[in-house]
């Protein structure tokens, strides 16, 4: 059947309609920019232990999908917010690992836009299934029912405080006295966050300036008695599995590195959980605390991140493959294969770290 000339441009306009109608519904999606070729390249500072997921092809072309690329460096979260020389090469955005980092940035100058906490993770103390035999026999570790480990921290740490040797605690294969390992509280906030809870525990409650008068001394020696300390929690994470059993006996983490590390090699894990001589543990410090990773935006570009990162499907895979709980602590899907019966489903044991001004005269301690 012939169509007139008059009804081919009529139809001819209504496609061009519908066609400018789809591009600008579809323009307008913000998880959709990528489609077009439309990229906006954010520079920033991270956490190190996010740097895995953040080099995740599958992160990196979520977030092309955005129209997003990221050049993220790592560094302390500590540094990060309050360094001149990281602040002074104007970062879009950062991304700590503590809630507290976003007051300190503040104090510093930082000129927020927008904070939101993307991702959680307890703080964890890893060790190693010889120590952990004997520090159940010493009193200091318990099993729960869910076959998770707790610690008592509080009797780990006046352990250490005593000057007390490993056999005393149960563990005479091990060398000298015993000794907890943390990251330099005045670089990364793994050691930051430790210094804090442990200042915490020997107040019995949120510390105040006056708790920081009394034990500041005590707490000194337990960062005294670790020795040289990383800047860095991967960097630390990354030791501990290195040096093994006799060079690091007991370090404080965040839970996601050691569930990251399986998920990447769940067979490596199969062989490593074998061998009870150098299987790795988590244990669960009670009380312990959050390690929230609030995103902070400087750049109005930077907005869209903080949108992307909040996305059902980026979250799946923060916890999917990287271990990371989202922003109210919970698992945001099944522990499963490799790490089932790993992980608490919550976590019901928390202490805040003290305030920000408290945590500020601490690290100064510290760090004199």
């Amino acid at each position: 059947m012939a169509i007139s000339r008059r009804a081919f441009g009529l139809g001819l306009l209504g496609l061009s309609v519908a066609g400018t109608g789809g591009y600008f519904a579809v323009k307008d999606r913000p998880e959709l920019q990528g489609l077009f070729g439309k990229r906006t390249s954010l520079f920033g500072f991270m956490g190190g232990e996010k740097q895995a997921l953040l080099d995740d092809p599958e992160m990196v072309k979520a977030l092309g999908g955005w129209g997003l690329t990221l050049d993220a460096r790592v560094a302390g979260s500590v540094e990060m917010v309050r360094e001149t020389a990281l602040l002074s090469q104007k970062p879009q955005f950062l991304w700590p690992s503590s809630s507290i980092m976003v007051d300190i940035a503040r104090q510093s100058g930082v000129a927020i836009r927008k904070d939101q906490v993307i991702l959680n993770s307890p703080m964890v103390v890893y060790s190693w299934e010889p120590v952990v035999e004997g520090l159940s026999k010493a009193g200091l570790v318990t099993q729960a029912a869910d076959k998770t480990y707790h610690l008592d921290l509080q009797a780990l740490l006046d352990a250490v405080i005593r000057g007390d040797q490993w056999t005393a605690l149960g563990v005479p294969e091990l060398f000298g006295r015993a000794r907890i390992v943390s990251t330099d509280p005045n670089r990364s906030n793994s050691g930051f966050m430790f210094a804090g809870l442990a200042l915490s525990l020997m107040a019995g409650d949120v510390a105040s300036m006056d708790d920081l008068a009394k034990y500041g001394t005590q707490i000194e020696s337990v960062f005294r008695s670790m020795g040289l300390k990383s800047s860095s929690s991967g960097r630390l994470f990354d030791q501990y599995l290195a040096g093994g059993v006799g060079a690091e006996p007991m370090v404080v983490g965040y839970e996601n590195q050691l569930v990251e590390w399986i998920l990447a090699d769940p067979a490596r894990w199969s062989r490593v959980a074998g061998n009870a001589a150098s299987k790795p543990v988590v244990l669960y410090p009670r009380p312990t605390a959050y390690s929230a990773h609030p995103l902070i935006t400087i750049d109005p570009a930077a907005d869209r991140l903080l949108e992307a990162l909040m996305s059902d499907q980026l979250q799946q895979l923060a916890w999917a493959k990287h271990g990371f709980r989202g922003p109210l602590g919970a698992i945001a899907g099944e522990a499963t294969g490799p790490i089932a019966g790993l992980l608490p489903a919550v976590i019901d044991a928390v202490l805040p770290i003290p305030a920000a001004d408290v945590m500020l005269a601490l690290i100064s301690k510290l760090a004199d």
